[in-house]
């Protein structure tokens, strides 16, 4: 299977795609996303129509991936899967509506099948999906309710937690990544359970495939 991961990092992006063919159970082959000149979560929201249609177009790709940090942003519930209770707050819901919204202005083509999407929201950032079993408090109702929960500190020091430093070169992000998801796809049903909303959604958007 083809697949494209979009994230905020390339560090991001390694760690998804481990994680996606350990849901999937075998490995997929890697489709690039056009280059970005910066990253986040503003640059991923606002690539994300030109990146469908580049894939669709003009690639042989089957599916695209799509995971983003929560920061501050709300979080996603079960409930705002519910026919028309989307949170326009939320910003795994913000990407659903926008990926419904450009692929339904696809033209059909008679050899190329329908691009499949599964997005997913690190609650509050992909360092905390690392901090699983590691820290008995990094789950995901639990750092929903924190107080200083989608605060900068918070991402920080899980940031300080996972690399050791706040402010971690690309390498070192980029291995650090890998080996964490490496380890989350040992323990993936566990870890779906416990951050059943946004590693959840990841999941079920893959299995729905």
């Amino acid at each position: 299977m083809k697949v494209t991961v979009l994230s905020e990092s390339p560090a991001d992006e390694a760690a998804v795609r481990i994680l996606v063919d350990g849901l999937l159970g075998s490995p997929t082959e890697s489709i690039p996303p056009p280059p970005l000149r910066t990253r986040g979560w503003s640059t991923v929201l606002s690539v994300l129509p030109g990146t469908i249609n580049h894939l669709y177009y003009r690639t042989d790709a089957d599916a695209l991936v799509i995971v983003v940090d929560a920061d501050n942003s709300t979080p996603h519930q079960r409930q705002h899967d519910l026919p028309d209770s989307a949170n326009d707050q939320c910003r795994l819901c913000q990407l659903r509506s926008l990926a419904v919204k450009t692929l339904s202005k696809l033209k059909e083509m008679p050899t190329r099948s329908r691009l499949k999407t599964a997005i997913g929201l690190a609650i509050p950032a992909i360092e905390a999906w690392y901090r699983y079993q590691i820290d008995p408090h990094a789950i995901e109702v639990d750092l929903i309710r924190r107080p200083d929960a989608g605060t900068r500190a918070l991402r920080n020091q899980l940031k300080q937690d996972v690399y050791g430093t706040d402010q971690p070169g690309s390498e070192m992000s980029i291995a650090r990544a890998r080996e964490e998801a490496t380890r989350l796809v040992q323990i993936i049903d566990d870890f779906e359970r416990l951050f059943p909303n946004g590693f959840g959604a990841l999941a079920r958007d893959i299995r729905s495939w």
